[in-house]
């Protein structure tokens, strides 16, 4: 019983943790929005990113789980997916990038998002 007991405590601890925001994966660092930018918003609510970055470029953006309106959401992501990709972190923090029409909320909370990301990479790599 006492086995069984402890197995629960470390599940419990290991799904209460948060994830780290940021974390080397085969030689790129990726920056997880989920926790530092709680505050952005889209239109129905927080719209977390993985930011990849690699010898300082952005590799790739990944759109986690959100709440927001999947026509809309869609639409956004399609629109800026690929935007920053191949800039050097310095390049994409001045990018003025256009966010998709009919889509606003959504496409500047990705546009804050990936600031964000950036701003915490530069701050803890």
């Amino acid at each position: 019983m006492i086995l069984g007991c402890m197995a629960i405590a470390i599940a419990l601890t290991s799904a209460g943790q948060k994830e780290k925001a940021m974390v080397k994966e085969n030689g790129a660092y990726v920056v997880n929005t989920t926790e530092i930018a709680k505050d952005v918003m889209g239109y129905e609510g927080t719209t977390p990113l993985k930011v990849y970055i690699r010898k300082n470029k952005i590799e790739k953006i990944e759109f986690l789980p959100n709440q927001e309106t999947p026509k809309y959401w869609n639409a956004a992501k399609k629109h800026l997916q690929n935007k920053w990709d191949g800039k050097t972190v310095k390049e994409a923090k001045t990018m003025e990038v256009d966010g998709r029409t009919g889509a606003t909320f959504s496409s500047d909370a990705v546009k804050a998002n990936v600031k964000r990301a950036l701003e915490y990479y530069e701050k803890n790599k």
